[in-house]
């Protein structure tokens, strides 16, 4: 079942500072995904002056319970970066179909 993650971060003053400090092991973490097959993309989300304000994933789980039990070990999440996070089922485009 495919899904799309956008996670917003904090609006306080150390949001940033948290983001970067869980930004090695957030992107060790898509880099498994990518390679386990879970994960179709990632981008940041930035803001009119390009600082990273939030993140959006494309990822493929069985469940919305197995992406669930993932979260609990996403640096992001552990790490206190985003503070909203919305969560789509989605089906992807004919053209994007595997």
């Amino acid at each position: 079942m495919k899904f799309m993650l956008v996670g917003r971060d904090g609006h306080d003053g150390e949001a940033l500072e948290r983001r970067m400090k869980a930004r090695e092991a957030h992107i060790a973490m898509c880099d498994q995904m990518k390679a386990a097959g879970t994960l179709s993309y990632a981008a940041a989300i930035l803001d009119d002056s390009e600082k990273m304000i939030g993140s959006i994933l494309i990822c493929d789980f069985p469940t919305r319970k197995d992406l669930d039990e993932h979260l609990k070990n996403e640096p992001y999440v552990k790490g206190d970066v985003w503070r909203d996070i919305e969560i789509k089922t989605i089906r992807p485009g004919a053209s994007f179909a595997n």
